[in-house]
C-alpha cells in the first residue's frame, strides 16, 4: 500500500511538471502580463530603459490598473506623484498641463512616458538599477533635489 502511494505521488508530480513545462509561456503571460506593450516599447526605446523593468514596475506599482490611486495619492499605472510628474515633464519637455496634470496622469501614454523618463533619470543618477527602483518606490521627491 505504501509503495502504491509513492508511485501515485511520483506520477502526479511528473504530470504537474509536464503541464508546467508544456504551458510555461501561457502561465508566464498570466503571472507577468505585458499589457500596454505598444506604449512601453515606444518609451523604453526613447528613454533607454529595459522594457521588462518597465513592466515589472507597472505590475508592482498598480498591477496594470491605469486608474489606480494610492493612499499617498500616486496616480496611474506607474504610480506617479503629481508634483514629481510635473517636474519631470517640465525638465524633459514632455507636454503636461499644469492645471489638469492629475487627470492627464490617468492617460496610459502620458503616465508611462513620464514614469519611464523618471526611472531613466534615477538610473542615470544612481548607476544602479536596485537603488533607482528603491528611490522610485520611496518617492525621492522633486527632480530638483536630484540635480
Amino acid at each position: 500500500m505504501k509503495n502504491k502511494k509513492i508511485v501515485i505521488t511520483i506520477i502526479i508530480l511528473i504530470f504537474i511538471i509536464a503541464v508546467i513545462f508544456l504551458f510555461k509561456d501561457n502561465i508566464l503571460k498570466i503571472i507577468y502580463p505585458k499589457a500596454y506593450k505598444e506604449v512601453v516599447l515606444i518609451y523604453e526605446e526613447k528613454y533607454d530603459v529595459d522594457e521588462n523593468l518597465i513592466f515589472a514596475l507597472i505590475k508592482s506599482e498598480s498591477n496594470f490598473n491605469p486608474k489606480a490611486v494610492s493612499n499617498s495619492k500616486a496616480i496611474g499605472l506607474m504610480q506617479l506623484m503629481e508634483e514629481t510628474a510635473k517636474e519631470v515633464a517640465k525638465k524633459n519637455n514632455i507636454e503636461l498641463n499644469e492645471k489638469s496634470a492629475k487627470e492627464e496622469l490617468f492617460d496610459v501614454y502620458k503616465n508611462i512616458e513620464i514614469g519611464t523618463c523618471y526611472l531613466s533619470i534615477l538610473m542615470d543618477r544612481y548607476k544602479n538599477k536596485e537603488v533607482a527602483l528603491a528611490a522610485y518606490n520611496a518617492g525621492i521627491g522633486t527632480v530638483d533635489r536630484m540635480d
